[in-house]
């Protein structure tokens, strides 16, 4: 039959209807091959019937399902299918990818594939005849096959037109149903990857060719989204309720075309289905990045509602440890996947709320953000770790409300900077480290001396701006001659620091260019601000972390400086001054990033003192971290690991500081990577 339809097509003139395919519409041949696949009589039947349907569409170049006896078994055909699990799986999965494909050809059609039950009109079906007339050699427009009106031979035959007037009613009369697109999500399930790699391909490229009637269709009449949610939602739940960090983070990088976990990472409970809920989420990321606007806000909104309100929020808020532990993981590897626009707008209204005031140091937790921050100073280092990472993540997504809320709106206006007085032209008149009133707390009577005194006044550009030489020595003398460790050990140096800090900086710039942020400081206003400096519970938090560097776990500090080090690189000017000029002047009661590494070196330096044979021991320590030597146990092994972090995390801030920095101005990039020492 194929065979001849396709012979007889060779040989009418183009775009003409052949005797042969009137037939095969007049006389119902496709409905009542749909009614023998349905009835699987003889068995067997409904694979050949999905065989035949996707060879007569795919080769058949006549547009065929412009007619309703095409039409009606197509959608009768589509019910048929989409059962996870079921024998004919491939075929029907061919069926839909040619579905698609015509779809593609003429994105039009898609509105009308996907209302199958019911039309737009909703009108009662007419009872004239369907088929096509001898005489009818040019029933569609070539240029637009869908703009005629159904022509009418001496028959009756009718067209299927955009305005589509009458559908055969279904008895149950419900609102229209999404066959497709249901046929399609069932198909996504399926085991074998082969035929969920293909439905989820069709499903794509049906959302991202949709035009604006069919997106408001897939949105308000057919179960698009609410089912892409839901088996998300399914894949979520049929995890173990409790993860390791460390395994959640090993899956990194799973995609939704390669959705198995690799087979080299160690096996662990759990290891398949968080794959597979981490390949969907990528698979609805990729969605909403294709998918019409329509399509797309309300996926993303389907996804912020259902997944993380309801599921996520309030085992984030849990009192079981473990609990918490496992779904802020959960959620640091969702943001690192997460790359498009309307779902990254969600994630980031849910995290941070839609407030933007800046937060007072009596205000209770309001947002989610408030009480996450709080989780990165728990009684649990493993949460703070955890939530710490979190914050990392999201300091590195391209969305300008996370280092506003978080930082920006704090530092606005400058309220750090001490009043009073005219701001100097150069930095010529600040105050030295020892006036610092950080610097002063019983500091210097313990004996505390730095190695290398920064200069009084530090010399300036001809802007007036404090020479780059000088705020990297500030960093890089900070740690006394006698904490430091890294000149004896090779791979150690400050110019490492320097390669790394220089391609991250770019990255970071390119990153928030599009946001517009000022390239200078705004002028001082010589009033005192209404209220004093409240740095945020954020920066509150980090500080307050880094103060007790000498007694916290080595792996806590490590992730510290590192949410330090990635907010130190934003190329705004309150950041610059604020985390990396250590000249300011700060007002009575404020702290700065440098004034909390000031006061723990006088920590520091009372410490060493009570510690014998510090020099060996630091030695020992830092040599076992970087995995020369076996591990063993020390006495003051916290202090010693909190030493090296220290040293390390100078150099860092200098690095950043130089390309920051640079010679020719402070917010010029430089043009090669600077190596060696400053």
């Amino acid at each position: 039959m194929l065979d001849i339809l396709v012979y007889e097509e060779r040989q009418q003139a183009a775009g003409e209807a052949g005797p042969c395919l009137e037939y095969l519409l007049q006389h119902k041949i496709l409905e009542t091959l749909c009614t023998l696949g349905k009835a699987e009589y003889p068995p067997g039947m409904r694979q050949q019937v999905f065989q035949f349907f996707s060879k007569v569409l795919a080769q058949v170049q006549h547009p065929l399902l412009h007619y309703l006896n095409v039409h009606r078994p197509v959608q009768k055909l589509l019910r048929l299918g989409g059962v996870p699990g079921s024998l004919t799986e491939k075929e029907e999965v061919q069926f839909t990818t040619v579905l698609c494909s015509k779809i593609q050809q003429d994105p039009a059609l898609l509105t009308y594939i996907l209302e199958g039950k019911k039309t737009v009109t909703g009108k009662k079906a007419s009872k004239e005849p369907t088929t096509l007339p001898r005489e009818m050699s040019s029933v569609e427009d070539k240029e637009h096959p869908h703009s005629k009106a159904p022509d009418r031979g001496p028959c009756g035959a009718q067209a299927l037109t955009p305005q589509l007037p009458a559908e055969t009613p279904e008895p149950d009369g419900g609102i229209g149903e999404s066959n497709l697109i249901t046929s399609l999500i069932g198909l996504c399930k399926s085991k074998k990857g082969r035929v969920a790699l293909k439905a989820q391909e069709n499903l794509l490229l049906l959302v991202s060719v949709a035009p604006q009637a069919a997106a408001t269709y897939l949105v308000q009449s057919s179960p698009c989204c609410p089912a892409i949610v839901k088996h998300l939602c399914q894949l979520y739940q049929s995890m173990p309720t409790f993860l390791d960090p460390a395994d959640i983070a090993a899956l990194e990088g799973i995609s939704w075309r390669l959705p198995s976990a690799p087979s080299d990472e160690a096996s662990f409970l759990g290891k398949e289905a968080l794959a597979a809920f981490l390949g969907w989420f990528d698979y609805c990321d990729h969605l909403v990045a294709e998918a019409h606007t329509v399509v797309a806000d309300a996926l993303a909104k389907a996804v912020a509602e259902k997944l993380f309100v309801e599921i996520l929020q309030p085992q984030l808020l849990h009192v079981s440890e473990q609990s918490v532990l496992t779904s802020t993981a959960l959620l640091t590897a969702l943001l690192r996947q997460l790359r498009s626009p309307a779902l990254l707008q969600e994630a980031m209204a849910f995290l941070l709320g839609t407030e933007q005031r800046p937060a007072a140091p009596e205000d209770s937790p309001r947002t989610l953000c408030a009480h996450l921050i709080r989780h990165c100073d728990h009684l649990s280092d493993e949460i703070s770790i955890a939530t710490l990472r979190l914050f990392e993540e999201l300091l590195q997504k391209p969305h300008e409300q996370v280092v506003r809320s978080l930082i920006l709106c704090h530092l606005e206006g400058r309220p750090y900077v001490a009043r009073g007085s005219q701001e100097p032209e150069s930095y010529e008149d600040t105050l030295d480290l020892e006036e610092d009133p950080y610097f002063t707390d019983g500091l210097l009577d313990a004996g505390f001396q730095p190695s290398a005194k920064p200069p009084p006044a530090p010399a300036t550009n001809s802007d007036g701006k404090t020479a780059v030489t000088e705020i990297v020595n500030s960093f890089l003398c900070l740690v006394p001659e006698e904490a430091k460790t890294s000149a004896f050990l090779e791979e150690t140096g400050y110019d490492t620091y320097v390669h790394d800090a220089y391609g991250l900086f770019q990255e970071c710039s390119s990153r928030v260019a599009p946001w517009g942020w000022p390239l200078a400081l705004t002028p001082l206003d010589p009033h005192e601000p209404e209220q004093p400096f409240f740095e945020g519970h954020f920066l509150r938090m980090l500080f307050d972390r880094m103060s007790r560097i000498l007694e916290q776990p080595y792996s806590l500090n490590l992730q510290v400086t590192s949410v330090l080090s990635r907010l130190a690189l934003f190329p705004h000017p309150l950041i610059h001054e604020y985390f990396l000029d250590p000249y300011i002047n700060l007002a009575p009661g404020c702290r700065s990033l440098f004034s909390v590494l000031v006061r723990v070196i006088g920590d520091l330096m009372q410490r060493i003192q009570r510690v014998p044979q510090f020099p060996g021991k630091l030695l020992l320590v830092r040599k076992q971290l970087m995995g020369h030597i076996p591990g063993e146990q020390l006495d003051h092994q916290t202090l010693l690991q909190g030493v090296v972090v220290l040293e390390e995390f100078c150099k860092e801030l200098a690095a950043i500081a130089f390309v920051k920095f640079p010679p020719q101005g402070p917010h010029l990039h430089l043009s090669t990577p600077p190596e060696g020492h400053v």
